[in-house]
């Protein structure tokens, strides 16, 4: 199964960027401060990093996070962050780990992840995550030792699952913009866990 460190992957997807603006551009479709400004509104309004600041947020603010925790479409209006799907927020503690599929399609609350990955979207992540998760994420490099329970988040058109991870030792005294630069789509998927 591909991962997240395929090189390869993130070097394809980044020509095929590049090909397509240089073919939108080619074509007079868009000129480079138009292209330019579409990458921009993405990150602004729907990358993952909308994501990461809510729970870099909920790592700093208890308030927040019961609120992200209890009722997320509410935390991310508090952001400022549009909701355009149901969404959820599970934490990773100590006794449970988390993780998030969508075993019908390919349900993903793009708005607070950015873009699915393509291994989320394959057929083989789709069908084994929820019949053997442990064994998946150590794929991943994510070993969840035996005493640590393992929960599949089913996603579907009427719910969309995000994991809020356990806040690493090493961003225990950065501000709340820092952690953000901390926290990966990833580990907000449940794939990873950050160190």
């Amino acid at each position: 199964m591909t991962t997240h460190h395929d090189d390869e992957s993130a070097k394809h997807i980044a020509e095929y960027v590049a090909s397509l603006e240089e073919e939108l551009i080619t074509r007079g479709l868009l000129n480079v401060a138009q292209f330019e400004g579409l990458m921009e509104t993405y990150f602004a309004e729907c990358g993952y990093l909308h994501g990461a600041r809510a729970v870099a947020r909920a790592w700093v603010n208890e308030d927040f996070k019961a609120l992200l925790l209890g009722d997320a479409p509410t935390a991310f209006q508090q952001l400022g962050i549009s909701n355009y799907d149901p969404i959820t927020v599970v934490e990773n503690t100590d006794e449970v780990h988390n993780v998030v599929v969508c075993t019908l399609c390919s349900c993903y609350p793009f708005w607070v992840l950015g873009l699915s990955p393509v291994w989320y979207r394959s057929l083989e992540y789709r069908a084994r995550v929820v019949r053997e998760p442990r064994k998946v994420l150590a794929e991943f490099g994510v070993h969840i030792p035996v005493t640590r329970r393992v929960r599949v988040w089913d996603s579907s058109s009427d719910m969309r699952y995000m994991v809020m991870p356990i806040r690493p030792p090493r961003a225990q005294s950065t501000t709340e913009d820092e952690l953000v630069r901390v926290i990966t789509r990833d580990s907000l998927i449940g794939t990873e866990e950050l160190a």
